[in-house]
């Protein structure tokens, strides 16, 4: 069946029993390909039949379908003519893991982040009326991604504002983490009733087709069906805020998802079809294991194990640091936004399940609880992903920032991640956190200066960042250099070597690439100083500049964007200290949003990698011995 699938229409020309096929089909090529190259898996398996369905009723592009988050878009990317094309998933140059208008018309808006889909259909509804349009506009949110607040603001926005829309409630118990909250208990609930909506628009036709008493006798079966229905399904929370609610449709019956989306279309204003998926659907190592297999690497497919041996990460050491400072000290506490495992947390919640809190997805509301809890004595460490801190950047300023309290933001995944592209790059965290009044902006270049680190910021009594990467440290580079003797002290920068022909500052992981780049320095006769800035904001300006001053040559080296971070920062000190003569080149990421890749590959193409950084010091070294020369043949 997968065979005859090359253009969005060739799916209408299907019969129910190669529907069905073709989602075991697609299934075992999906699994296939994640299997080789990473990927999220256990959402997409579970939507297979939804997106044949929905790809049957609907008509893509006409109709504009918007997948919330979009990792779970790949059976989508399938049926509109990328099958070939999902053998390059993820990879440098080939398709994206997410939804991209630029790959295909029927991408018809970039996701990437939770929570968004609701508010650009309705947008895209809005938008179609006012161009007096005829087509359907369809968003997929999963039930976690309900928790979060904008999510929660579209639904009042289009509850009351009678707009035809169709919402479908991906509901599979999980977003990464298993899912919390009042919302999911709810939805609990409604998953327990059946489908109570089915006849009810063909009985409503019927009725007022009768001569004068057929209205009136439509508005008191209304009245009646409210009122029993209210018994029925306690807490009609989507019917009461204006949504004509649909379901709960078995999500993996093609048959009764072509029918309730097709009673959809006949259904005048917001609708929202409850759809219950299981998360792995088919492949029961995920079925089993969802929140493990949500995002994974290349694995075995008969005994799902990771084809890369698994080593100590950053979230790990962060992870086992917190639970050995929490038993020191009662007053810390953890808070996650639905990403206790990502972020290295789970440790913590079985040891100290009192003083764990996962909100789900509601950066916002975690970062503001931290500021509650901060402001009663309590020493709350926040664990988020760095593209994830974007979405509570309000409550870092006006709710932690503002009043000095001592929430510890720990921002992992900073810089690039690579192969979930430019809306997972943690590109920008020091750029928009160094605009910010009161926060002490910290990056380890190790585990154990992330160790120090941690300790240190339970200490100070302020808000503090620490960013650090995805992945590990290169504990090569650590053999070979003294990291025991390590002391933090507030705003002072570490000199890891003295050199007299040029300053390598860096920050975070870059500090063992400007070690590297050292060694391939020795070797043409540079001898370089190198200082790890550790502190982004307050920065050592004393130690920064008396290397400056006796080299006169600076490069800065960051996992970040060119803008505002620490080459910025060392810019403004040349400045505002009047100095002359100075040569500072700065080694981070252009202006704009970086593609998916693997990390080397990112690093090389934008010239981030040991080998340009030393090409690019040489011509520096080069540029100044012509200078001199020249001035002395003068």
């Amino acid at each position: 069946m997968l065979e005859k699938i090359n253009k969005p229409n060739d799916l209408k020309k299907l019969n129910l029993d190669e529907k069905e096929k073709l989602a075991e089909e697609i299934r075992e090529y999906i699994l296939k390909i994640v299997s080789e190259n990473g990927g999220h898996l256990a959402s997409n398996l579970g939507v297979v039949e939804l997106t044949i369905a929905l790809h049957t009723i609907f008509d893509i592009p006409h109709d504009k379908l918007i997948w919330d988050v979009g990792h779970q878009s790949y059976v989508h990317k399938i049926l509109t003519g990328r099958k070939e094309e999902l053998k390059t998933l993820r990879k440098f140059g080939g398709i994206a893991g997410f939804p991209k208008t630029k790959e295909s018309e029927a991408d018809c808006f970039n996701t990437g982040h939770s929570s968004t889909s609701i508010s650009a259909a309705l947008g895209m509804a809005r938008a179609r009326d006012i161009k007096k349009e005829k087509n359907s506009v369809i968003a997929v949110i999963g039930d976690g991604a309900l928790t979060g607040g904008m999510a929660l603001e579209a639904l009042n926005d289009a509850g009351c504002s009678q707009t035809d829309i169709k919402v479908i409630l991906n509901d599979n118990e999980m977003s990464i983490s298993k899912n919390i909250g009042g919302l999911n208990r709810f939805l609990g609930k409604l998953r327990t009733k059946k489908l109570y909506k089915k006849s009810s628009i063909s009985l409503k036709n019927i009725l007022l087709k009768i001569p004068l008493v057929g209205k009136p006798i439509v508005k008191i079966c209304q009245r009646s069906k409210r009122a029993i229905k209210q018994l029925v399904i306690p807490k009609m929370y989507f019917e009461d805020i204006g949504f004509c609610y649909l379901g709960p449709v078995d999500g993996h019956n093609i048959k009764e998802l072509e029918n309730i989306l097709k009673l959809s279309k006949q259904v005048k204003g917001p609708v929202l079809i409850h759809v219950l998926t299981k998360k792995g659907k088919g492949y029961e190592i995920a079925e089993k294991n969802p929140d493990r297999y949500h995002a994974t690497g290349p694995f075995n497919i008969k005994t799902g194990k990771s084809k890369q041996a698994k080593k100590a990460d950053y979230s790990k050491i962060f992870g086992d640091t917190l639970v050995e400072l929490a038993e020191q000290n009662e007053k810390i506490t953890a808070i996650t936004a639905a990403m206790k495992d990502g972020t290295g947390m789970r440790k913590f919640q079985e040891k100290f399940p009192d003083r764990f809190f996962d909100v789900g997805i509601a950066e916002q509301h975690a970062l503001c609880l931290a500021a509650g809890m901060a402001k009663e004595g309590a020493i709350p460490f926040v664990s988020i992903y760095s593209s994830f801190y974007q979405r509570g950047y309000d409550q870092v300023i006006h709710d932690i920032a503002t009043q000095k309290l001592p929430v510890i933001m720990c921002v992992d995944r900073a810089g690039i991640v690579g192969a979930d592209g430019e809306t997972h790059q943690g590109m920008l965290d020091m750029a928009f956190f160094r605009l910010v009044p009161n926060l002490i902006i910290m990056a380890p270049k190790n585990f154990q200066e992330l160790r120090k680190m941690m300790k240190k910021a339970v200490e100070l009594k302020r808000p503090v960042i620490i960013r650090y990467p995805r992945g590990g440290e290169n504990s090569e580079v650590w053999k070979n250099n003294n990291t025991k003797k390590i002391n933090i002290e507030i705003g002072k920068a570490e000199k890891i070597k003295s050199g007299k022909d040029i300053t390598i500052v860096a920050i975070g992981k870059t500090v063992e690439k400007a070690i590297k780049v050292n060694e391939k320095l020795k070797e043409k006769g540079i001898d370089a100083e190198i200082i790890n800035a550790r502190f982004l904001k307050p920065l050592d300006k004393k130690t920064i500049l008396k290397s400056i001053n006796k080299t006169k040559r600076i490069v800065t080296i960051e996992d970040g964007t060119i803008i505002n971070g620490l080459g910025s920062a060392i810019k403004e000190i040349i400045v505002d200290e009047k100095l002359k003569n100075i040569e500072l080149k700065v080694f981070a990421y252009p202006d704009k949003f970086i593609e998916h890749g693997s990390v080397e590959e990112l690093e090389k193409k934008y010239g981030q990698d040991v080998e340009s950084i030393v090409k690019e010091i040489e011509k520096i070294g080069k540029t100044r011995r012509q200078n001199v020369l020249s001035t002395s043949r003068g």
